[in-house]
């Protein structure tokens, strides 16, 4: 049986993964400073998933476009039957992922992830039922290589180690595959649609998700050199807290 045949049983199989991983890792201990407020409990199990989600989903974006590097020129029709899995499987993430905000009533605070995933999962599905863009998803999802130390970081923040060697290192390397893997996948992404615009079918329903999802990129860009690079002055506790939760 060709998997690819079904691929909503393999964003339901997908959705439903996420949702167990979350169920297991809420059971697990947490670092004692985290297990102290429930925000911060919520936001580490939360960043955990996603972490897995990363390092699952970057890996194998490297590992497509390595097989099939034609794939870079060849958005919409390119792909490779190893490749047409992963929509489906990240597909599957979002969904869980929203579902987790809303549920656990962050909905609010998690606003621009949410916002996020609404610009993200009709062109996964489109790309999942359709069979199409597929190789545009699978370069979307190089953002998952930075996602990696992007979860990283927060996740020492949430731990209050921001002064460790760990933090201090990862934060370069955060940044530098934040313009390499996340900018750089989604402005290549919007230039290659625009340059091929009349050729690309339905290329005008993918250009303003894509604008808005650069826009994003680049006001997250922003805070993080903001809050990594240029030193804070001394601020409330609340607004720390914020800071952590959300920079």
């Amino acid at each position: 049986m060709a998997l690819q045949q079904y691929p909503a049983f393999l964003v339901l199989c997908s959705f439903l993964a996420f949702r167990a991983l979350s169920r297991i890792l809420s059971r697990l201990p947490l670092p004692q400073h985290v297990a102290r407020d429930e925000m911060r409990s919520w936001r580490w199990r939360n960043l955990s998933v996603s972490m897995v989600h990363s390092l699952l989903t970057g890996t194998w974006a490297l590992l497509c476009i390595s097989e099939a590097p034609e794939m870079l020129t060849n958005i919409s029709d390119g792909g490779t039957p190893f490749s047409s899995l992963l929509p489906c499987v990240s597909l599957g993430y979002f969904i869980a992922d929203t579902v987790d905000m809303v549920a656990n009533g962050q909905s609010r605070a998690s606003w621009e992830f949410l916002l996020h995933h609404a610009l993200v999962v009709p062109c996964f599905a489109y790309a999942t039922v359709m069979g199409c863009y597929v190789s545009g998803a699978v370069i979307a999802l190089l953002v998952e290589v930075n996602s990696v130390f992007l979860h990283t970081r927060l996740l020492l923040k949430l731990s209050n180690a921001q002064d460790s060697v760990f933090y201090r290192v990862n934060k370069y390397i955060n940044l530098l595959t934040f313009i390499c893997f996340r900018l750089g996948a989604q402005l290549y992404l919007t230039g290659y649609l625009m340059w091929n615009l009349q050729t690309m079918p339905h290329g005008h329903c993918f250009l303003l998700p894509l604008v808005l999802i650069d826009l994003i990129m680049l006001v997250y860009l922003q805070r993080l050199v903001r809050a990594d690079f240029i030193p804070w002055p001394q601020d409330t506790e609340g607004r720390k807290m914020g800071k952590i939760l959300t920079d």
